[in-house]
Order: C-alpha cells, then sequence, then structure tokens
C-alpha cells in the first residue's frame, strides 16, 4: 500500500536503477538495438569528430562572429574524410557578406592551419580540430540495392597530410599553442588599454577639481 502511493519516476538510466538495487538483477527481454549515432560497423552514419579545445580556443580568440560563423559552415558541409567542395561565393552568399569579406576571413582561418586549399572550390579541414568520419551516400537507397556509406579513417587522413611536404609547418603538424600566444598577447594589449584609458579618466577629475 505504501508502495502505491508514492508517486512513479520515470526510468532514465537502467545504471541508475542498477545502483539503486545493487542486489537485483536487471534483465531485458530483447535485445537493445545499436545506437543510430554509430550503426553499423559496415555502414556508418555522416558524423564529425570535433576537438572541444579547438571550439574553446577559436570562442575566445575570434572576437567577431564571421570567422566563427565560417567555421560552423565549413564544419556544416565538409565530407567524408574532411573535404569540403564550397567555392568562396559560395561561402560569401550563404553567410550574406560580400565576396572579399569571406576572402578576407577564409584567409584569417588558413592562416591558423584550421583548413587548407587543396584546389579552387575544394578546402580540406585539418583532422585534429574536426572530421569527417563517415557519410551516407544519399540518392543509394532508391536505386533498389544496398544503400551505400562511405568511411575515411582520420589517421589515414592525417598520415597523407603529413607526407606532403609543400603544406605549411603549421598544417602538417597543427598546434593550437600559437593560438593561445595570441589570446595571452591580446588580453594583455587589451588590458594596457583600459588602464591608459583609466589613467585618462582619473587625469581628467583631477584637473576639473583644481578648476
Amino acid at each position: 500500500m505504501q508502495a502505491w502511493g508514492r508517486p512513479l519516476s520515470p526510468v532514465r538510466d537502467l545504471d541508475d536503477v542498477a545502483r539503486r538495487y545493487p542486489g537485483r538483477r536487471l534483465t531485458l527481454e530483447g535485445e537493445r538495438a545499436p545506437l543510430e549515432f554509430y550503426s553499423r560497423p559496415g555502414e556508418p552514419n555522416a558524423f564529425s569528430m570535433d576537438s572541444l579545445e579547438f571550439f574553446f580556443l577559436i570562442a575566445q580568440y575570434f572576437r567577431e562572429a564571421l570567422p566563427l560563423r565560417m567555421i560552423l559552415l565549413l564544419i556544416a558541409c565538409q565530407r567524408a574524410g574532411g573535404r569540403i567542395h564550397l567555392t568562396q561565393d559560395e561561402m560569401a552568399t550563404v553567410l550574406d557578406v560580400s565576396r572579399t569579406k569571406a576572402t578576407e576571413t577564409l584567409q584569417v582561418i588558413m592562416s591558423h592551419g584550421i583548413v587548407f586549399k587543396v584546389k579552387r572550390g575544394c578546402y580540406q579541414f585539418n583532422p585534429p580540430f574536426s572530421y569527417r568520419v563517415a557519410e551516407f551516400i544519399p540518392g543509394t537507397e532508391t536505386a533498389g540495392g544496398k544503400p551505400e556509406y562511405r568511411r575515411v579513417e582520420q589517421y589515414e587522413t592525417i598520415s597523407e597530410i603529413r607526407k606532403d611536404a609543400t603544406l605549411p609547418e603549421l598544417v602538417r603538424f597543427p598546434s593550437l599553442e600559437h593560438m593561445r600566444r595570441a589570446i595571452e598577447e591580446l588580453r594583455e594589449e587589451r588590458a594596457a588599454q583600459r588602464a591608459a584609458r583609466r589613467a585618462v579618466r582619473a587625469m581628467r577629475r583631477e584637473e576639473g577639481t583644481e578648476q
């Protein structure tokens, strides 16, 4: 009777239930289906691996919205293997800015080794920062056969990039340390500017008091 009077709480996690009743054995009548995000080894869904440290640093470094918006656009448009098939005109159209502005912003992003140009209208995301591991090829499910998937292992792409001696060192061996140093320099510069403004205001107050 006491149990019927207690409010029911939904089961959100079987691990929590197991910890609550350590002496009980929990069983399921049927086999749980694999999560759709991971899918089956031979048929991966489209998903990316993104560096949270990378997101954290670019949020601090890029103080204007456009570079961050462009990076998100590049992440969203990358294919399996990290390739991005976008022209600068298309980037400008999607972001609703001039082509000149889009080109300048892309150059800034590329200067940090985040992406690099493969050929006209084709760029490559640096795998340690963001990488599209696999993708489903649209349209193949309607051909009457088995849907097609494409998967490219991250380490394979990294190996290919490192073998290309024509690429900049920052692309072949990416590091966010230079961006960390730049963030500290920007903070020191802004702190000096704030201190200078405070000094000017204090001087003006003193002059006003003397008058």
